[in-house]
């Protein structure tokens, strides 16, 4: 950040007074300016014994499957934005059920809030930021060509849990990759 959002003058990097932190303080107006993780906020939709996944149209991981998901706008509830990302990604009307995973990705400072859902008809499509969109059995899932860590876990954890008949709440933390050097 350069400049104030506020008034336009230059910010600098400091730790405000009773912060602990460095933030973008404005240099003329004091504004402090808080910089906070993303939210991201999707679902794992289901039909019978399948769910729906996304072939992704945009980087990054274009061309690879996750579910649908996407950054949680203003003013909606993380609920209301997992049911939008899955209209908007698969054109797809879903039934929310309940939360299923959450995951903090503290390097790139997001967190993934993933709910269950079921797939409330077949009249799905890919939207604009999809490739394609498809329903899979779970012997069926692309396993290498999943975009992202947090869906692979969440994939692993839903079909464990669907095979014991129970479906609990999964928390974890995503580390950044090694770089081999």
């Amino acid at each position: 950040m350069n400049f104030c959002s506020h008034c336009g003058a230059p910010v600098s990097l400091k730790v405000p007074a009773g912060d602990a932190l460095p933030r973008f303080v404005c240099d003329a107006c004091s504004t402090i300016h808080y910089q906070n993780p993303k939210m991201v906020v999707g679902c794992i939709p289901e039909w019978e014994d399948r769910i729906l996944l996304c072939r992704r149209a945009i980087e990054p991981r274009r061309g690879y499957w996750t579910v649908p998901a996407g950054f949680m706008e203003n003013g909606e509830t993380t609920m209301q934005g997992a049911a939008r990302e899955t209209l908007e990604e698969a054109n797809a009307r879903v039934e929310l059920l309940h939360l299923y995973a959450m995951y903090n990705i503290p390097h790139i400072s997001q967190v993934y809030l993933l709910f269950r859902a079921r797939l409330l008809d077949l009249g799905f499509g890919a939207g604009e930021e999809s490739l394609e969109v498809k329903l899979f059995a779970e012997a069926e899932i692309p396993w290498q060509e999943i975009a992202f860590a947090t869906v692979r876990n969440t994939l692993t954890h839903y079909f464990d849990d669907r095979r014991r008949g129970s479906y609990g709440m999964h928390i974890g933390t995503i580390e950044p990759p090694v770089r081999s050097g």
